[in-house]
């Protein structure tokens, strides 16, 4: 994977929850879930997204967002917030990229 990003999650009950949230948010993404023992990373390649609506699902009505960071050990890439979403994206990903002229 030339850049993997996404959230490392520290070992619990909910971590087979959030890959499958994670999984169900990036339809048609290669997400690869590496198991350290104490932690798991979850990656993909370029951008990787999950919201507070899927994690709902499968962890409750009255999951937040905002605990999502109690499990996230670390992470790769940049991360964007919202209010109801986490998106890991490569570095400069979210820039607009545009062509430099020279005169």
């Amino acid at each position: 994977m030339k850049n993997p990003v996404g959230p490392v999650l520290r070992m619990g009950d909910e971590v087979e929850q959030v890959i499958a949230a994670i999984e169900d948010d990036n339809p048609g993404t290669d997400i690869e879930v590496i198991d350290r023992g104490a932690y798991v990373r979850v990656q993909a390649e370029d951008q990787i997204t999950v919201t507070q609506e899927t994690l709902r699902r499968y962890l409750g009505a009255d999951y937040e967002i905002r605990s999502f960071e109690g499990i996230m050990s670390a992470f790769s890439g940049q991360v964007v917030t919202t209010s109801d979403a986490i998106t890991w994206q490569s570095i400069g990903r979210g820039k607009a990229q545009g062509k430099v002229e020279r005169s």
